[in-house]
């Protein structure tokens, strides 16, 4: 029994000293406390599948007064928002590639002949198949709506029926939506850590005093850490690519040219990440505490799994700051639509401004640090 005393007074000793020396550093208290609540904001408002604004497209070929009901009771469920009026089916692209619009609703021209008559009505919904979950959801959404329509004018009768047609993706496979976007994850989660880690090992092992000593200037030294992670990314890319189109056969739509470049640049801004991290950064441990509270965040903010329309104003503008935004859209633009390098040619701007911050702003970290 005494034994026992005595080995729970020395594990209490070690367990408040293990305490006591977590607490009294101030960069780990705030480690511990604001990522937490940072976090959970962004989950409770960046992961949710609801849609409360969806903008939509209308081609009323019937221009009837049935056909104008129904868009009525569309505008008036508060959720979809009508974008654009289309006056011909060569508009349709644009809406759909321009993220104008969700979904274009298509009205045939014997919409209320069919329907008076008693027959079923086809009503046609294009939406656009890069996002599986949201053209599932959205096509939900109208459903509803259609059942209501035919509750009140057909007395329950299901004469108005949804014929869907998604674009780039016409099963909705959902790996079709996330291998492109992998692309810009995988790359990125490898490249920041390794960019990272790469001043904060030499530290740790006493070899980075070595190099300030040399004749390399900081800016010799910054590029010299960043190249070697963007070739690997480059690498790891490659490999997704290959898997993507050769293990899984997802068509690839685009040109190898305009894909690479995306991801060269792209890279780019995640090494600068990385490095600016990694300039911070007294220790190895520090680098992966400081990776995962930016990665978190940062993913949740990409739009990979659910939309960045339907998160809040202020976090949609905090997505400009995110280059995994963006990356992941001209990704899934190359791979499934073809786009071309004038396409998507705007995702670049975000890129290359947190690559042009990010960079200097780590040489000048190292310039601190050389001083």
């Amino acid at each position: 029994m005494q034994e026992l005393k005595i080995f729970l007074r020395r594990l209490k000793f070690i367990i408040v000293k293990e305490i006591l020396a977590t607490i009294k550093d101030p960069r780990v208290r705030i480690i511990l406390v604001i990522p937490v609540i940072v976090q959970s904001i962004v989950f409770g408002y960046a992961s949710t599948y609801n849609l409360d604004n969806v903008p939509y497209a209308l081609l009323d070929h019937s221009r009837s007064a049935l056909s104008a009901e129904f868009a009525a009771r569309l505008d008036g469920t508060g959720i979809f928002h009508r974008a654009a009026t289309l006056q011909s089916s060569a508009q349709i692209a644009d809406c759909i590639d321009s993220d104008a619009a969700l979904l274009v609703v298509v009205i045939p021209q014997d919409f209320a002949d069919r329907l008076h008559a008693g027959v079923q009505a086809p009503l046609q919904i294009i939406t656009d198949g890069r996002n599986t979950t949201t053209a599932g959801i959205v096509a939900g959404y109208v459903g509803s709506v259609v059942a209501g329509f035919n509750a009140a004018l057909h007395d329950g009768r299901q004469l108005l029926q949804i014929e869907t047609i998604s674009w780039y993706n016409p099963n909705l496979i959902t790996r079709w939506m996330f291998l492109p976007a992998m692309l810009g994850l995988l790359t990125f989660i490898q490249v920041m850590i390794l960019a990272g880690l790469s001043v904060a090992k030499e530290r740790e092992q006493g070899t980075f005093d070595q190099l300030l000593v040399t004749p390399l200037t900081p800016g010799e030294i910054l590029l010299g850490k960043a190249v070697p992670p963007i070739l690997i990314g480059m690498l790891q890319g490659t490999l997704v690519l290959l898997v993507a189109r050769y293990w899984f056969a997802i068509p690839f739509g685009g040109s190898l040219l305009t894909l690479y470049l995306t991801l060269f640049i792209f890279l780019a801004s995640s090494v600068g990440i990385g490095l600016s991290v990694s300039a911070i950064s007294n220790n190895m441990q520090q680098v992966m505490v400081y990776s995962f509270v930016l990665l978190l965040p940062m993913v949740l903010l990409s739009g990979m799994a659910t939309p960045v329309r339907n998160m809040p104003e202020a976090l949609q503008y905090a997505t400009y700051a995110n280059p995994l935004r963006f990356a992941i859209e001209a990704f899934r633009r190359i791979y499934l639509e073809g786009c071309t390098l004038g396409d998507i040619a705007f995702n670049f701007i975000p890129m290359l401004a947190v690559a042009s911050v990010t960079m200097p702003t780590a040489g000048w970290l190292f310039r601190n640090k050389l001083s």
